[in-house]
């Protein structure tokens, strides 16, 4: 027996169509409207998402840095105090200034 495409049954067996149009009815018989929303598409290019990630690097390394600056001296030699220190001395200027490719030839 081939069995066919669809969901499956809530419960032991398929419900009826006249099943399925009373829960239907039981669901909606407060009146209120169910909208269904679909989240919407990222219509943004690569290089608008590359230049909003980049300063999205740049705005939280500073935030860091400002961490690290008011870290308690008790602190200093902690674990996360040298994770901070490494994410400060990552050189994120060649990140700025990088253009990334437009592509499909439209590179000029």
């Amino acid at each position: 027996m081939v069995m066919r495409r669809g969901r499956k049954p809530l419960g032991e067996r398929a419900m009826s169509v006249a099943e399925r149009q009373a829960r239907f009815r039981a669901a909606h018989a407060d009146g209120t409207p169910r909208l269904r929303y679909q989240r919407p598409a990222d219509r943004r290019t690569r290089p608008q998402r590359w230049r909003e990630a980049v300063d999205e690097l740049v705005s939280l390394q500073s935030e860091y840095r400002e961490w690290l600056d008011t870290l308690p001296p008790s602190l200093e030699g902690s674990t996360t105090a040298k994770v901070l220190r490494t994410i400060c001395e990552l050189d994120l200027s060649g990140l700025e200034g990088l253009k990334p490719p437009r592509g499909f030839g439209r590179d000029c």
